[in-house]
């Protein structure tokens, strides 16, 4: 089909079990200079779900889901746990796969999101196997769109409220990552903010709606993107809340702790009736997106100087988690 014979769904990775997540997050941080009592931290997030994060399994029922759609096969490999990226382009190439499309489960433009898959692919390509071309940005694909339009209007009628208030939750970034995220600057947040205007159009809405950050892990010198979305929650002037992870495309760990844990709780709190939407997951029409993009032409890939990596300096920053 196409220009490509294969398709390689790239992600995060996760821990599938307690003697996982410790392993799993030095993989993360490795070079960082991350305090081990950080990791202990944020290890405490992942035991209190029994140290599995749903991201595999998700990323495994968006496999099975691509499968029969995708029209050429489909792979999966991660950047920090099992199956690993490097391991299944060896396999890939074993099998005589020659060119395929990556499809990274970030949809956003930035470092974290867009420019560090580039770098996983230059550090899994091996000699003689498969050119591995990064599909673009997809944050703004009608698929998507629908996908996010149909998890809220669910999450609508679980509350009951068609007025709720729409808070669309976005992982954080320091400020300095985001003014130069893209070619110009700035394109991280712009791009958030197009997709959350365009769901929000697509469900006929013409309330106000609100753009917020979580999942901080920076120290407090270092300014991140806000507010953050419990202390949003608390100056909120609104009858009910539904959040919509519009940043995330699977209901990994960052979402079922930060947002089905914490913000949950100061929700309750403060007697503020509330319900999440689902993130775009297995949904069919974003099945359907993966499929229309692999029809594209070829995406030029970024140039160079866009989205470029932070500076590493030892500092109490917690691991991005999965």
């Amino acid at each position: 089909m196409g220009i490509y014979d294969a398709l390689l769904v790239l992600s995060f990775g996760g821990p599938e079990g307690p003697d996982d997540v410790m392993p799993f997050l030095e993989n993360v941080v490795r070079g960082r200079g991350v305090p081990r009592e950080r990791l202990l931290e944020v290890a405490e997030h992942y035991q209190s779900f029994g140290g599995v994060s749903p991201i595999n399994e998700q990323n495994r029922a968006l496999v099975e889901a691509l499968r029969p759609v995708a029209g050429v096969p489909v792979y999966w490999g991660n950047r920090n746990w099992h199956p690993f990226g490097e391991d299944t382009v060896r396999r890939m190439k074993d099998d005589g796969v020659r060119k395929a499309a990556v499809f990274a489960t970030s949809a956003f433009a930035g470092y974290s999101s867009c420019r560090q898959y580039y770098e996983d692919i230059d550090r899994i390509s091996v000699e003689g196997g498969p050119e591995l071309v990064k599909m673009r940005h997809y944050g703004e694909h009608p698929g998507f769109v629908a996908a996010m339009a149909d998890r809220v209007r669910a999450a609508l009628d679980r509350l009951g409220r068609d007025d709720a208030r729409l808070v669309f939750t976005a992982h954080s970034i320091p400020v300095s990552m985001a003014e130069t995220a893209g070619p110009s600057g700035g394109l991280y947040e712009a791009q958030l903010r197009r997709s959350a205007e365009l769901v929000s159009r697509a469900l006929g809405r013409d309330q106000p709606w609100d753009l917020v950050w979580q999942s901080r892990s920076g120290p407090p010198q270092v300014p991140w993107l806000e507010p953050d979305v419990c202390d949003h929650l608390r100056k909120i002037d609104a009858g009910s809340v539904v959040l919509v992870p519009i940043g995330f495309v699977s209901d990994h760990m960052e979402v079922v702790y930060d947002l089905d844990t914490e913000a949950k709780a100061v929700a309750a709190e403060l007697g503020l009736p509330m319900e999440r939407a689902a993130t775009a997951g297995t949904h069919p029409r974003f099945v359907q997106m993966v499929r229309e993009l692999l029809e594209e032409p070829e995406p030029a890939p970024c140039p160079l100087t866009c989205c470029p990596p932070p500076r590493r300096r030892p500092q109490p920053a917690a691991a991005a988690q999965a």
